[in-house]
């Protein structure tokens, strides 16, 4: 558990806006930061400016390196997982690359988890499967994108739990933080596709009966159209 004070930190402008520059490349690789530097262009105590650049190098973003300074880090380097750079890179030029690496990220797991969460959810998972499609339906047709969009972050983080595999549920920010992005940064539409109402619905449908080969396949289909939709924007 995060101490307040690093809590604090990572909510700073100091972090968000190093964080962001570096993430779409306006810091770019080998540019050396220092501590002072630091102190002087966000008014930060040194202690805050410390703090800052521990948080930005657990995350890979930079590195400290004796008597040269702390220098940014390329690509290669950085937790590409982690949600807060995964938010920056969202809300920056290079989204769509952002959205398409991700999108084919969930093609690759997702599939797989449903079918593992047809045969190993609990009947209680599976009832909740069912009435958060409903109501994701409810609100999509209402177009209420705010509560729809916390619907269907519980949907796909309790289906990768329902896989009884820890490494799909360890993703369950990374997507969370996804459909967070499409919705706070405009690129859903007003109502969602009624054939993605449609598939929700058919997932856990086929989950509550068990049908891992039916889930599977439909939350194939649910992430084509979602792909379809990242390409069209």
């Amino acid at each position: 558990m995060p101490t307040n004070r690093t809590t604090t930190v990572l909510h700073s402008p100091v972090v968000d806006s190093l964080g962001k520059g570096i993430a779409n490349g306006r810091l770019c690789p080998g540019h050396v930061l220092t501590l002072e530097e630091i102190q002087d262009r966000f008014g930060v105590s040194r202690t805050v400016a410390r703090d800052s650049m521990r948080i930005l190098e657990s995350m890979g973003l930079v590195r400290s390196k004796r008597r040269v300074g702390i220098m940014v880090q390329p690509p290669e380097n950085w937790n590409v997982y982690d949600p807060k750079l995964i938010w920056w890179r969202l809300s920056g030029e290079n989204r769509d690359a952002q959205l398409r690496t991700l999108t084919e990220l969930r093609i690759a797991v997702e599939p797989m988890a449903t079918s593992a969460a047809a045969i190993k959810a609990s009947g209680d998972q599976r009832e909740r499967l069912v009435e958060l499609s409903r109501e994701m339906r409810r609100l999509g047709e209402k177009g209420d994108l705010e509560e729809f969009m916390e619907r269907d972050q519980e949907f796909h983080r309790l289906l990768l739990e329902a896989s009884g595999n820890e490494m799909f549920a360890a993703l369950s920010d990374v997507v969370a933080i996804v459909l967070e992005g499409r919705t706070q940064l405009g690129l859903m539409p007003e109502h969602p596709e009624p054939e993605a109402l449609d598939l929700h619905e058919e997932v856990a449908r086929y989950i509550s009966r068990a049908d891992s080969e039916g889930a599977e396949t439909a939350m194939r289909e649910l992430l084509s159209e979602v792909r379809a939709a990242i390409l069209e924007h």
